[in-house]
C-alpha cells in the first residue's frame, strides 16, 4: 500500500491517546493548568465517571483572546518561555493537555484575564474550532469537556465502571490538593470532598493531609524533615502498625508534582523492611524539593515518572530520613489496635445484664472458682500480686518500686494473663503487652547492634567453592567484594568468568555457598549494591530472634515483666514485632470508664 499523510485531526486523536487515556487524566491535566495559572480555588465536577462531563473552574489569571486561540493548538504553551526543558518549574509544560482533550471531546472554554473588559468563550468539537464569542464569565476560567471519547469509541469501550473512573478522578485531584495546601479544592460527582485552604506552614500541611487522608493518619505518623546536598525531604510517615494491604496510600511529590516511581517504591520498602511483613505496605506523604535541573520530568506523557541525575543520593536520603524518624518513635505504636479492642468490648455478644440487687454471689455454684486466685499468681515469683490483707511489710516491699513505673509510658506490670500477655497499669489507663512479640523485637535489635559493633563472624570453608558467573553478573559482583567481606562473605576472583568463595557468614550456618553467591550476583546486577546480602542477614537475624524470644506460655516474674517494659520504651520499633504485628494495646482510663457507663 502507498504511504500517505494522515489527516491532522486523526493525528491529534492518536496523539491524544498518549496523554488522555482515561477521564482522570483529563481531570489531572486541567487541574494542573489551573494551579499553573495561580488559582486559589479550584472546583471540579464530573458526571458518569467523566464520560458525560468534566468541569473545572478556577480563579486563576485567565486568558486573553490571543492566548485562548493558541491554547487549543498542539505544542502551544506559556509554561517554558525560554524553551529550557532542563529547568521546568510548572506542572504542565508540553502544550498537549487542552488540544488532546479537545481532540476527543466537545470542549468549551470560558475565561477572562484580569485586565480584560469582558470574558471570552471558545468551543472546540472533536478537534475543530466552532468560533470565538464574548462571555460574561467574571474571572479565571471554566473548562467543560463533554462526551469524552465519543469520537474514539474504541477507547471508550475500554473504560472501567463509572464508580472506578470517578474514584480515579477523585484520587487525581486529591493528590494535587495534598501538595498545594494553600489552594481550596472541591470535587463533586460521587465520593466528593471540599478542602478549605490551609496556611503554608508545617501545621497547614498537617491539616491538609488530615483533610485528604484522615485524622488517623496524622495522629499515627511521625514527621519527616531531612536535607542533604541541596535535596530537602519533608512530610509525614505512618508508624509501622498503621499499614495497608496495598501501596495505594503512598504519596510522593517532587517539587509539588505527584509521581509514581520505582525508586521511591524501593526506598519505602527498604526503610520499613525491619517493621513490616512483605504483604503489608506503609502509608506516607513525602515531599521532595530539589533543583529542577537535576531531575528530568519529561520522561512520559503522563508526567508521573521522573529521572534523577543522582538516584542513589535521593534513595539514600529517603531511606535514611525514614529510618531515623521511625527509630526516634521508639516503642510508639498506632492507636488502631486499641480502637478495635474498644469496639469489641463495647459490642461484645456475651454481655449479660447486672444481677439483681439482692443476689448473693456465695449462692453461685461457681463462687469458689470465681474468687480463687488466678492460675499463675500462686507462683512464688508473682506472689506480690495476691490480694491479701494490708500488711506494712508487704506494702513497703511492693508499692515503692511500682510508683516510679506508673509514670513510665508503658506503666508498671500488674499481672500476667494466660501466661502470654502482660497487664500493666499506667497513670491514666492500662497496657496489654504480647510478651513474645515484644521480646522478639528486642532480641532482633540486639542482634543487629551486635553485628554492627562487633562485625559478622565468619566461618572458613574446608574446600573453597568455585562459582561460575556470566559476564554481566560478574561485572556487578566485582565492585562489591569489599562490602561483601565486611558482611562475612569472602569472595575472590578466580580466573575468567568465575569467583572463589573462601568464607561465609557464620550466622547462616550450613549453606549452599554457590547458590548464595549466585543469588547475590543476581540481586547486585538488578539493584546495583550490596544491600542484597544485608537483607538476607536481617532475615536470618529476625528468624533467630523469633526462635530465641520469650515464648507464649512461659510464666514471668514481676521483675522480668517490668524489665521487659522498660527495655521496650528504649528500643526503636518496639511497638511492633518483626512481622508488623502490634506488640501492645493501650486503653485509656476514660475509654474504660465509658465502657462501664461511668462517663
Amino acid at each position: 500500500m502507498p504511504v500517505r499523510r494522515l489527516d491532522p485531526i486523526l493525528i491529534d486523536r492518536i496523539a491524544a491517546g498518549e496523554v488522555i487515556e482515561r477521564p482522570s487524566a483529563a481531570v489531572k491535566e486541567l487541574v494542573e493548568n489551573a494551579l499553573d495559572a495561580g488559582a486559589r480555588k479550584i472546583d471540579v465536577a464530573i458526571e458518569d465517571g467523566g464520560r458525560r462531563l468534566i468541569r473545572v473552574i478556577d480563579d486563576g489569571c485567565g486568558m486573553d483572546e490571543a492566548d485562548l486561540l493558541l491554547a487549543v493548538e498542539r505544542h502551544a504553551t506559556s509554561k517554558i518561555p525560554d524553551g529550557d526543558l532542563t529547568r521546568i518549574l510548572t506542572l504542565g509544560f508540553r502544550g498537549e493537555a487542552l488540544p488532546s482533550i479537545a481532540a476527543v471531546s466537545d470542549l468549551l472554554i470560558e475565561t477572562r484575564s484580569a485586565h480584560s473588559p469582558h470574558g471570552l468563550a471558545l468551543r472546540v468539537e472533536a478537534g475543530e474550532k466552532r468560533g470565538l464569542r464574548l462571555s460574561d464569565w467574571p474571572k479565571g476560567a471554566k473548562i467543560e469537556a463533554r462526551d469524552l471519547f465519543a469520537a474514539t469509541p474504541a477507547r471508550l469501550k475500554f473504560l472501567k465502571s463509572d464508580r472506578a473512573e470517578t474514584q480515579a478522578a477523585s484520587d487525581a485531584v486529591k493528590r494535587l490538593a495534598m501538595a498545594h495546601q494553600q489552594v481550596a479544592f472541591s470535587f463533586s460527582g460521587g465520593g466528593g470532598f471540599d478542602y478549605s485552604a490551609c496556611p503554608g506552614d508545617r501545621a497547614g500541611r498537617a491539616r491538609r493531609l488530615a483533610q485528604a487522608l484522615g485524622e488517623d493518619f496524622v495522629a499515627n505518623a511521625v514527621e519527616i524533615e531531612a536535607e542533604r546536598e541541596g535535596f530537602r525531604l519533608t512530610g509525614l510517615a505512618a508508624l509501622p502498625t498503621f499499614n495497608r494491604a496495598n501501596a495505594q496510600m503512598q504519596y510522593v511529590y517532587v517539587n509539588g508534582r505527584p509521581v509514581r516511581d520505582k525508586l521511591f517504591a524501593g526506598a519505602l520498602r527498604a526503610a520499613y523492611l525491619d517493621f513490616l511483613s512483605h504483604d503489608r505496605h506503609p502509608v506516607v506523604a513525602l515531599f521532595l524539593e530539589i533543583d529542577p535541573s537535576v531531575v528530568d520530568v519529561n520522561v512520559h506523557p503522563a508526567k508521573a515518572e521522573v529521572r534523577f541525575q543522582d538516584a542513589g543520593l535521593v534513595r539514600g536520603l529517603v531511606v535514611g530520613a525514614l529510618k531515623q524518624a521511625l527509630a526516634s518513635a521508639l516503642h510508639r505504636g498506632a492507636d488502631g489496635p486499641a480502637r478495635k479492642a474498644l469496639d469489641l468490648l463495647s459490642g461484645r455478644r456475651d454481655y449479660r445484664p447486672s444481677p439483681p440487687a439482692n443476689w448473693d454471689y456465695r449462692q453461685s455454684p461457681n463462687a469458689p472458682a470465681m474468687f480463687a486466685p488466678a492460675s499463675g499468681l500462686e507462683e512464688t515469683a508473682q506472689a506480690s500480686y495476691l490480694h491479701a490483707p494490708p500488711q506494712a511489710d508487704v506494702r513497703a516491699a511492693v508499692e515503692p518500686p511500682m510508683a516510679p513505673d506508673l509514670e513510665a509510658p508503658l506503666g508498671a506490670a500488674r499481672a500476667q494473663l494466660h501466661e502470654t500477655y502482660i497487664l500493666a497499669q499506667t497513670r491514666d489507663g492500662l497496657v496489654i503487652v504480647d510478651q513474645h512479640a515484644a521480646h522478639e523485637r528486642l532480641v532482633y535489635e540486639k542482634l543487629k547492634r551486635q553485628r554492627e559493633t562487633e562485625g559478622v563472624a565468619r566461618q572458613m570453608l574446608l574446600i573453597p567453592a568455585v562459582v561460575d558467573l556470566d559476564p554481566q553478573r560478574l561485572e556487578a559482583l566485582t565492585p562489591a567484594l569489599d562490602e561483601l567481606a565486611a558482611l562475612g562473605l569472602v569472595v575472590e576472583p578466580f580466573g575468567p568468568g568465575a569467583v572463589l568463595v573462601r568464607e561465609t557468614p557464620a550466622i547462616l550456618g550450613e549453606i549452599d555457598a554457590k547458590r548464595l553467591v549466585a543469588d547475590i550476583a543476581d540481586l547486585l546486577a538488578e539493584e546495583g549494591d550490596a544491600r542484597a546480602l544485608t537483607r538476607r542477614l536481617d532475615h536470618v537475624l529476625a528468624t533467630c530472634a523469633c526462635h530465641h524470644s520469650v515464648r507464649a506460655g512461659r510464666r514471668l516474674a514481676p521483675q522480668e515483666m517490668n524489665a521487659l517494659l522498660r527495655e521496650m520504651e528504649a528500643t526503636p520499633g518496639a511497638g511492633q514485632c518483626n512481622h508488623g504485628r502490634p506488640t501492645y494495646v493501650e486503653l485509656k482510663l476514660s475509654d474504660i470508664e465509658r465502657l462501664f457507663g461511668r462517663k
